[in-house]
């Protein structure tokens, strides 16, 4: 028995006057929350670009930088570039308006090439633990071993590899772009999405090679770098007591090798601990997502993939601000890009034959410390932070 046409009219005109409220509420809830999502990830993309682009250009003008071990630096700070612009951007947006925009062509590109810029961000970090450990553990050979031509073609087989990895499986279909369409969403939002639709071998093979396999090594080099650095601080220990015989400098000297050895264990603690955190969750969960579609919500899996990313905003600060020749870089380069601009808007009160002077005293004193960098002290060696390698560039900018 159908109810009196006066109360389905009640009805119908309180739900009709609820409705623009709830809309409101709904539309005004989703651009704060869009807001509180999208400006911290575009902080990171920023981050990550500046970052980058500051290691890339302090190896170019800078002499005493243009060594062959930062050659890996270079071949990160690129692959970081990428992760950043041709990944991030795209994801962010993704993210934060909730479906894809760019096309279902594009989507599948975009999907490879994140593949492939974080698997060459990964196997570069790798290289670079196993140039460090080489060059530390035995310069002699490293020297003979480690020219141009090989670190050239090592750089090359890691992309090589990264594009392997990547755009072969998504062209041969083991690994596929999921476009999902209304049917799928039982008419929930018609809207097209872009996600990678992993097999459980192929998310099986591919963690390995861009993770677990390139993880191992480094975890063992640096743990072989961490006790050489040890063994290292206890020969100095030995023959500075036996050199000093006085007993305050005896424990200045104790103190100083023990501070050494802390900011051995603190620096690679930083650098491998870092690296675990943003990696070892993705690639857990990036290989049970394959295997069980539906255990891995969503949610998770967008914010595990950008802690994944931030790796390659804080690549720059882990292996460059932790040496001295590369802050020095990055100061001589910050301080020229402000003086440039200050005197292009005219803030400067100088005179401009007055800023000229300053600038090429500026100049100057960088050129003279360029050439003439202090020579290192024996007894002040630190095996973990000095990451100059004996082979070098011909010197000339075209060689970068």
């Amino acid at each position: 028995m159908f109810p009196p046409s006066g109360f389905q009219n009640e009805s119908l005109s309180a739900t009709t006057s609820l409705t623009p409220n709830e809309t409101f509420d709904e539309e005004s809830w989703d651009t704060a929350t869009k807001c509180l999502i999208g400006i911290p990830l575009a902080i990171i993309i920023f981050m990550a670009l500046v970052g980058n682009l500051l290691v890339c250009l302090a190896i170019y003008t800078d002499r005493r930088l243009r060594k062959l071990g930062n050659l890996f630096l270079v071949s990160l700070a690129i692959s970081d570039l990428f992760v950043s612009s041709l990944v991030m951007t795209f994801a962010v947006a993704n993210d934060v308006m909730g479906y894809w925009v760019f096309g279902s062509q594009f989507c599948d590109t975009w999907i490879a090439f994140d593949v492939m810029c974080s698997t060459a961000s990964i196997l570069n970090l790798c290289a670079i633990s196993l140039d460090r450990f080489i060059h530390i553990k035995d310069p002699l050979r490293y020297g003979r071993w480690m020219t141009k031509r090989v670190v050239l073609v090592s750089i090359a087989g890691i992309w090589l590899m990264s594009a392997l990895v990547s755009f072969l499986p998504i062209s041969l279909g083991w690994a596929k772009a999921k476009k999902v369409s209304s049917d799928d969403l039982m008419d929930e939002d018609p809207r097209p999405h872009c996600a990678l639709d992993l097999t459980p071998v192929y998310a099986v093979v591919s963690s390995i090679i861009s993770f677990y396999a390139p993880c191992v090594v480094m975890v063992a080099l640096y743990t072989r770098l961490y006790l050489y650095a040890r063994k290292h601080v206890r020969n100095i220990r030995a023959v500075t007591k036996s050199t000093i015989k006085s007993k305050s400098h005896n424990n200045n000297s104790n103190n100083h090798h023990h501070n050494m050895d802390h900011k051995a264990a603190i620096t690679l603690g930083f650098i491998m601990g870092t690296f675990l955190v943003c990696w070892v969750p993705f690639f857990c969960i990036n290989i049970v997502a394959a295997v069980c579609k539906t255990c891995i919500s969503d949610m998770v899996f967008k914010l595990l993939t950008w802690l994944g990313y931030c790796n390659s905003a804080l690549n720059p600060i882990i292996y460059s601000i932790f040496n001295t020749e590369f802050r020095e870089a990055f100061r001589r380069i910050l301080l020229t890009y402000i003086q440039a601009d200050c005197c292009s808007n005219l803030i400067c009160k100088d005179s401009p034959r007055e800023r000229c002077e300053t600038r090429r005293t500026t100049l100057g004193a960088g050129n003279s410390n360029h050439q003439f960098p202090p020579p290192p002290s024996p007894i002040n060696f630190d095996p973990i932070n000095r990451i100059e390698m004996q082979g070098e560039w011909s010197g000339k900018s075209s060689d970068v």
